[in-house]
């Protein structure tokens, strides 16, 4: 901004002093109506983050990421190696919309969405307000000799934050494994389910090291989304913002003098109180403006308003608010930039809904063995094939076979003629595909293969099917 020359703030992190060494914050506690409305959308997000993974709509867990065995639950639909473009077209669903969140609203996603910033502000910290007290106390404590009252108090505050990190874990390896596997582990012990048991000791290991100790910096150093806003936020944009107008006007900021009339003197409404600064949990001033550490917290709104209201000032100093509804009072307008956003999600939401619906329950493969020709048996041409019949529902199939759809022949498989596939498994196998030589079209023929489960069609799939160029 323009009226605020000195950018130093920009050349160093909040979290870090003059000598490279981790610096902590302690955050004034936030108070006000936005941080109710937080509270209150936490408690949703948390009651949903944690019941995810324990609810099954029709035997599928509601969400699940294995990434190891490359099966994913999302709504309780179970997606597939082979239903990766799905999973792929969701999550350029889920990128364009928090790029257009981002590009409309700021980083709004980061303060009131974001798993980060929920437990670290909404538990942990709390948790740190109940046990140390609020930002004063907080001070004094850390810099207190290690006597029997903070030792006492640390142990406690760690060993609750233990505890949580360590259920947080378990939630965490339930949405990676699944929690019938988590419940399983439970039931048989660590010992026989050793790799699960050191998965959830690692992730506890890395949730206590972040809220015990890395905390903000996640945002600032490890989170890629914060550097983003650089390019997605522009004049138009609604952001946490601070009314540099208003709050500095011809003379600049000033402490409050109630014997004054700041309005005839030409003082800012901003009292320099810096109670914005106090209450922030990443340590920054939001008077400099727009920073990559800002989350859009809304703790600064909060206190701003109550400090207006206290000395008789209109609320709203910081607010949400685009920069060119503060400089120059414009209206928030959709742009032909948040429309393009806006049309390439619509296109995205329509692909993926009609690739829902146009997915199989089953699938079939039925490929050429590689390296193998066709053999005469008498008048009759065979083929040798591979086959893969994915049962993605949650039934079982107890009566499998194949049958030639538009060809006459017969189709003979290595092993049962009628075979299982059991509930979301997979069977493979090897069959033989014989045709009448007179009936095929040339050294190459088109054949579509029925799979059936007892009398009803399941699935069609397609393959070649290879014979002598001359049938002289």
């Amino acid at each position: 901004m323009s009226n605020l020359p000195d950018e130093a703030f920009r050349d160093t992190i909040g979290t870090i002093d003059e000598g490279g060494n981790r610096k902590f914050i302690f955050p004034k506690k936030p108070s006000g109506r936005f941080y109710e409305y937080r509270k209150w959308v936490s408690y949703v997000l948390l009651a949903i983050l944690v019941a995810n993974p324990f609810i099954k709509v029709n035997g599928n867990q509601f969400m699940m990421f294995n990434i190891l065995e490359r099966r994913f639950n999302i709504f309780g639909f179970p997606f597939w190696p082979q239903d990766f473009y799905l999973f792929v077209i969701s999550m350029l669903v889920g990128i364009v919309f928090i790029l257009l969140f981002t590009v409309v609203f700021g980083r709004i996603f980061c303060g009131w969405i974001c798993p980060q910033t929920i437990f670290l502000e909404l538990v942990f910290r709390r948790i740190e307000y109940w046990i140390d007290g609020d930002r004063g106390a907080q001070t004094r404590l850390a810099k207190q000799e290690w006597n029997g009252e903070k030792i006492r108090k640390r142990l406690i505050k760690w060993f609750i934050f233990f505890v949580i990190s360590f259920l947080i874990a378990n939630v965490f390896l339930a949405y990676l494994v699944g929690s019938d596997q988590l419940f399983l582990m439970i039931e048989e012990g660590p010992i026989k389910q050793s790799s699960n048991f050191i998965a959830l000791l690692l992730f506890t290991a890395v949730f206590y090291f972040v809220f015990v100790w890395f905390r903000e910096q996640v945002c600032i150093i490890a989170c890629p989304y914060g550097r983003l806003q650089g390019v997605l936020l522009d004049n138009k944009s609604i952001n946490v913002a601070y009314d540099f107008v208003r709050g500095e006007k011809e003379l600049g900021r000033a402490k409050y003098n109630k014997q004054e009339d700041r309005v005839a003197t030409g003082k800012g409404d901003c009292i320099d109180c810096k109670q914005c600064v106090h209450v922030c949990p990443m340590g920054i001033d939001i008077r400099n403006g727009t920073q990559l550490e800002c989350t859009n917290c809304t703790a600064c709104i909060d206190e701003c308003d109550t400090i207006m209201e206290n000395v008789g000032l209109p609320k709203g100093l910081i607010r949400y608010a685009s920069e060119d509804e503060i400089e120059k009072k414009e209206p928030f307008k959709f742009t032909a930039r948040m429309k393009g956003y806006t049309a390439v999600l619509i296109i995205l939401l329509g692909i993926f809904v009609g690739m829902l619906f146009l997915r199989n329950d089953v699938q079939a493969i039925v490929l050429r063995l590689p390296g193998q020709l066709f053999q005469h048996k008498g008048d009759k041409i065979s083929n040798i094939y591979t086959y893969k019949i994915v049962n993605k529902t949650m039934n079982d199939f107890t009566d499998i076979h194949f049958g030639l759809i538009d060809q006459k022949g017969t189709i003979k498989n290595v092993g049962n003629q009628k075979f299982k596939v059991s509930k979301q498994g997979i069977s493979q196998g090897t069959l033989f595909i014989e045709i009448d030589k007179v009936l095929l079209e040339g050294d190459k023929t088109k054949v579509q293969i029925g799979v059936y489960n007892g009398d009803k069609l399941i699935e069609t799939t397609s393959t070649n099917f290879l014979g002598p160029r001359s049938f002289n």
